[in-house]
């Protein structure tokens, strides 16, 4: 067997790795947006239909600024199980490879080398633990006015999720 293959397997294997470890950790983070959205609707129709949306997805109004005309929801974010599976799922096919990979260039270590792979659950861990937070959704809503209709101007900072899907069920067009 070629002595280059070994090392050059392990080092692609362990730069795998850490890229793994960069996707499990970024699993948690926020991915907080600001989004301008536009509605054919008046600002109290599309002021009461937020309310709505946001109260069936289990938000609460946090604070009102009537000065700013801005409203601020509030929701608990709970983890995905499949998440959580997914990434314990992922770490140990992972930790496997490495495993393999240092199996191969040490044998004498094979015990230890099996036993990392009980390290796995500790991604799907790491994932419950940080994931679950209170989130914040800010709204900030402007009439504008045109000769012919009158619409809105909504200014949303809330992740990313929730404002693909606050702009898919209420119809809303992405603004300037």
């Amino acid at each position: 067997m070629d002595t280059a293959i070994l090392p050059s397997t392990f080092l692609l294997t362990l730069l795998l790795s850490v890229g793994l470890f960069f996707f499990i950790r970024a699993s948690t983070k926020d991915r907080i947006k600001t989004a301008q959205l536009v509605s054919e609707q008046d600002e109290a129709a599309l002021m009461s239909q937020l309310k709505e949306y946001f109260r069936s997805r289990s938000y609460r109004v946090a604070e009102v600024d009537r000065e700013q005309n801005r409203v601020i929801f509030e929701g608990n974010v709970r983890p995905s199980w499949f998440l959580a599976i997914f990434l314990t799922l992922l770490a140990a096919t992972g930790i496997v490879c490495l495993s393999l990979v240092v199996y191969l260039l040490f044998p004498n270590l094979s015990t230890f080398v099996l036993a990392m792979v009980l390290l796995s659950p500790l991604s799907g861990l790491f994932y419950w633990k940080k994931s679950g937070r209170l989130e914040k959704v800010s709204l900030k809503v402007e009439s504008t006015q045109s000769k012919q209709t009158s619409s809105s101007k909504i200014t949303v900072v809330a992740h990313r999720d929730e404002l693909s899907e606050l702009q898919r069920i209420l119809h809303l067009k992405a603004g300037e």
